[in-house]
């Protein structure tokens, strides 16, 4: 337990000294939250106050920015740095290494979403969600599940540059079919189809159930299951994928 509160207190202080890593995957969301919160105004959105609405998006999307692209992004830099294979060369276990990587990102994931919740009070009079413990349960699942994606993903890309492309291509693409941004009742039915199957669509949807309808964590089953089946699967490719060498060499 010392040498994993070591080892998260040494990715935070990684993760804070690099200036693109937390912007892009922390700040990005809280820009969002603000421009697209101005241009919103008080317009209403499937008959919910437009600024809940982009809230609940948000929270969604800033779980697929922080723990899957950011991790997944990560990972590859570190292994094709040949970081991870020193690591693992290392008196330090590889779990515990792992652990303290995975609980930095979820640490700053959910520091994010108390930033997003209180700036959307600050600026917009959004209420505080009233069910506090049951949207914890499910950014918690989330960010959980996503963070499995993101390194099943990282396991997949071959080289240090293509990267940020390749996982941008797939989160933001995500992001906009899952309605982070906006309603999705206008896309065409196959669109809909398509962006049912995404774990972030049913993941927006519990924030949204929890935020804007006030809905327990346990009367969301259905939604809840589909995310945490996504991060097994994730889970499972990680554990037979991950590798600590370089691909290049």
């Amino acid at each position: 337990m010392r040498l994993l509160r070591h080892q998260l207190r040494v990715e935070q202080l990684l993760f804070w000294r690099s200036r693109e890593l937390a912007f892009f995957t922390f700040l990005f969301p809280i820009i969002f939250l603000v421009l697209l919160g101005s241009a919103y105004g008080n317009d209403t959105v499937d008959g919910v106050r437009g600024y809940t609405y982009l809230l609940s998006g948000l929270l969604g999307y800033g779980a697929a920015a922080t723990t899957f692209a950011g991790l997944g992004i990560l990972l590859v830099l570190r292994r094709e740095s040949g970081t991870l294979k020193r690591i693992r060369a290392t008196p330090l276990p590889g779990a515990t290494y792992l652990a303290g990587l995975f609980g930095s990102f979820v640490f700053v994931y959910l520091v994010q979403a108390v930033i997003l919740v209180v700036l959307a009070r600050a600026i917009w009079d959004v209420g505080v969600p009233t069910r506090w413990l049951s949207l914890l349960v499910v950014l918690l699942i989330g960010a959980a599940s996503f963070t499995a994606l993101g390194v099943a993903t990282s396991t997949f890309i071959r080289t240090a540059e293509g990267s940020s492309a390749v996982i941008n291509a797939i989160y933001l693409p995500a992001a906009f079919l899952a309605g982070a941004f906006f309603s999705t009742k206008s896309f065409p039915g196959v669109i809909r189809w398509l962006a049912d199957v995404l774990p972030l669509s049913h993941f927006i949807r519990l924030v949204r159930d929890v935020i804007v309808h006030h809905a327990h964590a346990w009367n969301v089953l259905g939604d809840l299951s589909i995310v945490a089946a996504w991060g097994l699967f994730g889970l499972i490719l990680a554990v037979r994928r991950f590798r600590w060498e370089p691909s290049e060499h």
